[in-house]
């Protein structure tokens, strides 16, 4: 059974950092695309950054780059989202997805959703 497990989300102030960690099982995470995607409460499921399976191919959203980083370790089967510099409108639950072949970084793109992580940046 194919499985995208998201963890390393919580509460953290303005200007702190967290990683969150995507792990799978069921399959082989070196084959696919991987994106990591967000939703805030009543707002649409937005792109945060997607990365191909060979890590040579990286989309961030605008909202995040230079602050977020996204890497691979296909030799653990997990990809990671560094995310430094948070803000409150960061605030979201932070889902990664699974795809075959990379492509455009959007959520209606991806196949393999995992349940998702929550973060919280608050004072």
């Amino acid at each position: 059974q194919l499985q995208l497990v998201e963890s390393g989300g919580g509460l953290v102030q303005p200007g702190g950092s967290l990683r969150l960690s995507c792990a799978a099982s069921g399959f082989t995470l070196e084959h696919h695309a991987i994106g990591w995607f967000r939703q805030a409460p009543g707002k649409e499921r937005e792109a945060v950054s997607c990365i191909s399976s060979s890590g040579g191919s990286i989309d961030y959203a605008d909202s995040v780059k230079g602050r977020f980083t996204i890497s691979r370790d296909n030799a653990n089967n997990t990809v990671y989202l560094q995310m430094n510099s948070l803000k409150p409108e960061d605030t979201a639950i932070y889902y990664c997805a699974a795809k075959e072949v990379f492509s455009i970084c959007m959520p209606s793109f991806y196949d393999y959703w995992g349940q998702g992580t929550q973060v919280t940046v608050s004072s």
